[in-house]
């Protein structure tokens, strides 16, 4: 369905929705208006070029901050700003006090993603824990020889990953 600016009757090309005191919002803009009220969007940009603004951007706000290194990769945080990758799960670790503050700066603040979730999820994850715990029940049920409970765990497992 195509939209037309709420201003001029131009073609819309500028979409916002606003959720206010639980109600939602909507504006169609196009162009021109959406500059005039100070909306400015940058057509075809790719992500990729996205993601190294944000990382440049971080990059300059911590050029004041002692370069760290990683003792099990060498990486350092300059050479993690140049190429968007860290080079072992200890620089998760190691780097976390700058990883934490790009990350607050992407999230408005905030150090944690919070998004939506699929309905099912809930269900999906204890669903998954409960096969985990499951396994290690099976595991610990071979290892003291109890086979007879480890066929019925074993049966368990299999309804549970069967649906």
């Amino acid at each position: 369905m195509k939209h037309k600016c709420d201003k001029c009757d131009k073609p819309a090309t500028v979409h916002l929705t606003e959720i206010l005191g639980g109600k939602k919002i909507e504006k169609h803009l196009c162009e021109e208006c959406a500059a005039e009220e100070g909306i400015t969007i940058k057509a075809n940009v790719p992500i990729s070029q996205l993601l190294e603004d944000f990382v440049l951007q971080a990059a300059e706000e911590t050029e004041t901050e002692p370069e760290i290194t990683c003792d099990v990769c060498g990486m350092n945080f300059s050479e993690f700003r140049e190429h968007g990758q860290l080079g072992c799960p200890n620089d998760y670790e190691v780097f976390s006090p700058m990883l934490e503050k790009m990350l607050a700066q992407a999230h408005g603040g905030a150090n944690q993603h919070v998004g939506k979730v699929p309905i099912h999820a809930d269900q999906t994850q204890k669903k998954q824990n409960a096969i985990l715990r499951l396994r290690a029940e099976l595991k610990e049920m071979i290892t003291a020889e109890q086979y007879e409970r480890a066929a019925v765990l074993r049966d368990q497992i299999k309804e549970m990953e069967a649906g």
